[in-house]
């Protein structure tokens, strides 16, 4: 197993297969950014496979494929055939917008995909086309739709919460997802580059708390993914709460992830800049065993915690290039 030097197990991988997004919602994308990684850059799907190979073979079981918007990377489907084929790979989800999903959500359940996050911010049409910049509300509902046909479960609705913004959509949010048996999970927004920063935050602690009086919300101990969200069910349903929490109450002690992006970087912590390049050691031909240790010595860059109440300017890179 892959730890780290404060004992903390890393065994979940984010894999960016693209920078790239067809929406530009203003937490996440610079209005007018151009700044994308040149496609030669990219890591190829071989070279994908060899460095989530090597993870499996150091003990990562999770694998959530992301972006950007993922879907816009072509054949990806193929791609998470060969990944979730992989010895060792017990789950393999994707991140999406859900703009593309209608088209794809069959070809990644039988891929091997089985868990799919989906980015709505609200159920109102304008306010979506506010916030991605699109009228891309009737393409996200077809793709959740199209999601739960094809048997992907549990479809997760991410939500990010912001003053003034959406935190009045939440109740409708909770009933929408209540409805179609969807997990929804509330999101803090972080101050990644001037667009995270110049995102109105809400703290998510009171809104917690009115919720889990309104639902009786007890915690959910049952694994419901490897990511840092905590959970609460309601009692006597079947409705799932999720909250995650980067500034008002941080996770960092029980982290367990990395992030590669799609240039090959691999991305320690989304708030601080410890970062090892993979793309050149591939690209030389590095052995199997000598990727393992380059993995290894990754690892032991890991920080202990993010600083974004503290330093809250120091992330200039936005999250699309990080990897979600």
């Amino acid at each position: 197993m892959l730890q780290d030097r404060f004992g903390r197990t890393i065994d979940y991988l984010r894999l960016s297969v693209t920078d790239r997004c067809d929406l530009r919602c203003h937490y996440c994308i610079p209005k007018g950014f151009k700044g994308f990684e040149e496609p030669d850059n990219w890591l190829t799907f071989d070279e994908i496979e060899r460095v989530v190979a090597a993870f499996a073979r150091l003990g990562t079981r999770r694998v959530r494929l992301t972006g950007g918007e993922p879907l816009l990377r072509r054949n990806l489907t193929a791609l998470a055939a060969r990944l979730s084929a992989l010895p060792g790979m017990q789950d393999l989800s994707i991140s999406t917008n859900a703009t593309q999903l209608a088209r794809h959500a069959q070809g990644l359940a039988e891929a091997g995909v089985r868990r799919v996050n989906v980015s709505l911010d609200s159920l109102r049409r304008e306010c979506v086309n506010e916030i991605t910049g699109h009228d891309s509300l009737p393409q996200v509902m077809a793709g959740l739709t199209a999601a739960k046909q094809a048997g992907l479960a549990p479809i997760k609705i991410n939500m990010v919460a912001m003053k003034g913004i959406n935190e009045a959509d939440i109740d409708a949010m909770v009933g929408f997802c209540i409805a179609n048996g969807f997990v929804l999970r509330l999101i803090e927004a972080m101050p990644m580059g001037d667009t995270g920063r110049n995102t109105a935050y809400l703290d998510l602690q009171p809104i917690l708390q009115s919720l889990k009086a309104r639902y009786d919300l007890q915690p959910e101990n049952a694994s419901l993914g490897g990511g840092p969200a905590r959970y609460w069910r309601a009692s006597g349903s079947d409705f799932t709460l999720g909250v995650i929490t980067p500034i008002s109450q941080h996770f960092c002690a029980t982290c367990n992830r990395v992030r590669l992006s799609v240039d090959g970087t691999l991305y320690m912590c989304l708030g601080q800049n410890e970062k090892f390049e993979l793309r050149p050691l591939l690209r030389a031909g590095i052995s199997d065993a000598g990727l393992e240790q380059a993995i290894r010595e990754a690892i032991e860059l890991k920080p202990e915690r993010h600083e974004f109440k503290e330093k809250p300017g120091q992330i200039i890179r936005i999250m699309s290039m990080t990897g979600g």
